[in-house]
């Protein structure tokens, strides 16, 4: 798409964030060339990742997107703007494809080729009058065609003044290629019978007698090897997210007048409504309308019981239809539903960078120049010692290409990629790298109480009927006085009755309760002191059951009639039935778990108590919670916060690690550094405990890429490394390190629920 005079957004006043994929990146220098390139733009600061191939622009919101590609093509490299999201899946996976099959193609052609030289090189029996001509023969392709992705790339960089693992490859490559050539040609190494043994160690010999093309060209088919298994693993890598974005349903069945027409679901727009059959997928987000079903989110949430719903209740896309036919009107559609959303902070916590990966990019912007200069200066320590110029040639050729780091590009990048797709799996949303840093220091949860610890919808918990009175009239009869009014506490008695009667004259008393006739009775119905101003006091019987009621948090309701109390109704929230097992869980880790909630004292402690949580802070307000979590860090506390609601956002923004649950509103959910798609409190343990793996896989990988070039480079520059067995060595490293980073893809909650 063309980006002339496109700006990066319309307001003016705020700085704008843009996404660009970028060409031609073949290691981690290459990124961090292009990040510099960005950043000297005034107002400009970018984030360019090796492994997803973008760059996360932040720019002034007046600056068209042009220049930001106009910075990185004066860089050497392509940029332009990402296609819009919900591509067709077939011609997504094709252009996947397309640049692993070219280098697969490239790499076997390469491999068929070199297998003889390697072999008569390393095999003096097989090596007949003129084989080193027949190898020269079939090196020299295998070199220019089959090493020209890092031939290009060094040339392109060179061309700017920069230098990359490339630059490293290529000077290998070529200086074995070249080396042998001269020999062939002006040395003694053409001579018809030469043979020559394989050796790794350093001896004085006649370097024109010499040939080092099994080394160019073994060096060069690992070298391919490791790109291929690299974008290979890369193309893998994506693939959670790929599977996440390809979940949602492409038609939908439109019902219009009673007639249903199918129809691609990008043509759905907010209001209509739809069909969703047995085994079919709900095709956008939305509210059942009509008929009851079980709604299977196991793909998108990681829940494997499907989900009762009925007329009222809230459906999302790409959900299964488990059970009978239901009919949903749309109230989000396209880039809006939670499909999309989750889509967008998986591809954005991807673009990110922890503090440890900066780290590598800083070092890896060093370290070509150092490595070239260290293989001159080898080269020119063996030729001081007396060595033959093809045993010091050797050394140098070996210290270029041991020390291409593309393995401390790959590090951070691959695990990031791999974590954040398998916990978008698991309905786990990770917002960025330094989400994962936090979970490793966090030593204490916050935990806000009402739909978080509880479902936060008022069910009725027990009925107690006076002496003398039926327990189910009592309950009817509330229900029916119940049955006019909006408050959660009334509407939860008057769903609990089977079938609660009508009320006549109805009437609420403002903070005391309600009034109005049923059956020919005048009904009251609410707290003690309404039901005492009317002459119906509390036997001492529902006195001692609603002192018990309020002390475990409940509400109770008491119902009278007829000038008398008759019975007292008790209604609570009810406690999850698996957060007692996820307090436990993150007590396992090490957690200290604290109920941070704006209800009162009595009912908080009730609750923490149901679910093992000693410590609790209640009754405050939004601002309370904050303040409470700054007494906290202000203590040396690290805290992380749980929490739903549009009263948690700000505490949510101000915790070191913000988790929200993805049931909750919206705000909570912008302001948290990780969001679940479920309401399963349990599955906090599982983000944290997927963060805090995902870390360390980024901290084995950056270890092992470090460990290998500070123990290799000292071997190559001593001649004790063939060149062949360096490019070997160094094309493994990097295929250890995302193969490290996969095994990620096989995390599992800690048991299925």
């Amino acid at each position: 798409m063309s980006t002339e005079g496109v700006p990066v957004a319309t307001d003016a006043h705020a700085p704008a964030v843009v996404d660009l994929e970028i060409d031609g990146m073949t290691c981690a220098s290459c990124a961090n060339r292009i990040e510099r390139k960005l950043s000297k733009l005034d107002g400009v600061t970018a984030t360019v990742n090796f492994a997803t191939e973008r760059a996360h622009v932040t720019a002034p919101a007046e600056m068209p997107v042009e220049r930001l590609v106009e910075a990185v093509e004066g860089a050497g490299y392509g940029a332009r703007v990402p296609a819009p999201s919900n591509p067709d899946a077939e011609g997504t996976a094709g252009r996947d494809r397309a640049p692993v099959d070219a280098l697969r193609r490239r790499l076997v052609v390469s491999l068929v080729l070199s297998v003889p030289v390697i072999a008569l090189a390393m095999i003096p029996a097989l090596q007949f009058p003129y084989w080193q001509w027949v190898s020269l023969a079939l090196a020299t392709p295998v070199v220019l065609w089959g090493g020209l992705p890092f031939h290009r790339a060094t040339w392109t960089n060179l061309r700017h003044g920069a230098a990359t693992m490339d630059t490293l490859i290529t000077l290998g490559t070529l200086a074995a290629y070249g080396w042998s050539v001269y020999a062939l040609i002006w040395g003694t190494a053409g001579m018809p019978g030469m043979t020559h043994p394989f050796r790794l160690t350093i001896e004085r010999t006649d370097g024109a007698g010499n040939i080092y093309l099994e080394a160019a060209a073994g060096i060069t088919v690992f070298l391919l090897a490791g790109r291929y298994f690299e974008a290979l693993s890369k193309r893998r890598a994506g693939a959670a997210l790929r599977a996440l974005l390809e979940l949602g349903a492409k038609d939908a069945t439109l019902l219009r007048d009673g007639i249903e027409t199918p129809i691609p679901v990008g043509e759905l727009v907010v209001g209509d409504e739809f069909v969703v059959r047995p085994g079919e997928k709900v095709a956008t987000d939305g509210i059942v309308v009509s008929g009851q079903s079980a709604i299977d989110a196991s793909l998108l949430t990681g829940e494997s019981v499907p989900v009762e719903v009925q007329p009222g209740d809230a459906v999302t896309g790409a959900t299964v239809n488990a059970g009978g036919r239901i009919v949903v009107r749309a109230t989000r559609v396209g880039s809006d539903t939670q499909l999309a959303r989750m889509g967008r902070l998986v591809e954005e916590a991807q673009a990110g960078k922890a503090q440890v990966q900066r780290l590598a990019d800083r070092v890896s912007a060093v370290f070509v120049p150092i490595v070239i200069v260290l293989a001159v200066a080898t080269l020119a320590f063996w030729l001081g010692t007396g060595a033959s110029a093809s045993a010091a040639l050797t050394a140098a050729v070996s210290v270029l290409i041991i020390a291409c780091p593309c393995a401390l590009g790959l590090a951070t990048p691959t695990a990031l990629l791999v974590g954040t797709g398998r916990g978008a799996q698991l309905g786990i949303l990770i917002k960025g790298p330094e989400a994962l840093e936090s979970t490793r220091r966090i030593d204490t949860v916050l935990l806000d109480k009402t739909g978080t610890v509880t479902t936060g919808i008022m069910r009725l918990q027990a009925v107690h009927a006076a002496p003398g009175e039926d327990e189910d009239e009592v309950l009817a009869v509330a229900a029916a006085v119940e049955s006019g009014s909006e408050h959660p506490v009334g509407r939860a008695i008057s769903a609990a009755a089977p079938a609660p009667g009508t009320v006549e004259r109805f009437a609420s008393i403002p903070g005391l309760g309600v009034r109005g006739t049923v059956g020919g009775r005048t009904v009251t119905a609410g707290r003690p002191a309404l039901l005492g101003e009317e002459g119906m006091p509390l036997p001492a019987e529902l006195r001692a059951r609603f002192d018990e009621a309020q002390a475990r948090g409940g509400t109770a309701v008491v119902v009278g009639w007829d000038g008398a109390a008759r019975g007292v109704l008790v209604v609570a929230d009810e406690v999850k039935p698996t957060s007692a097992d996820a307090v436990a869980r993150l007590v396992g880790l090490g957690l200290r778990p604290i109920m941070l909630t704006g209800d009162n004292e009595r009912a908080a402690r009730s609750i923490a108590a149901q679910v093992g949580i000693d410590e609790v802070i209640a009754d405050v307000l939004p601002s309370g919670k904050v303040d409470a979590e700054r007494r906290l860090q202000v203590e040396g506390r690290v805290v992380a916060m749980v929490g739903d609601g549009v009263n948690d956002a700000a505490a949510l923004a101000l915790a070191d690690l913000g988790i929200a649950m993805g049931t909750g509103t919206d705000a909570a959910i912008e302001a948290a550094d990780l969001t679940l798609v479920s309401g399963d409190l349990r599955t906090v343990v599982d983000a944290i405990r997927l963060a805090r793996r995902t870390l360390s896989t980024i901290r084995t990988n950056l270890f092992w890429a470090f460990a290998y070039n500070a123990a290799a480079l000292p071997l190559a520059a001593a001649g004790l490394l063939n060149p062949m067995l360096a490019g070997a060595a160094m094309a493994l490293s990097s295929v250890f390190v995302v193969s490290n980073s996969l095994r990620l893809r096989g995390f599992r909650p800690q048991k299925e629920y």
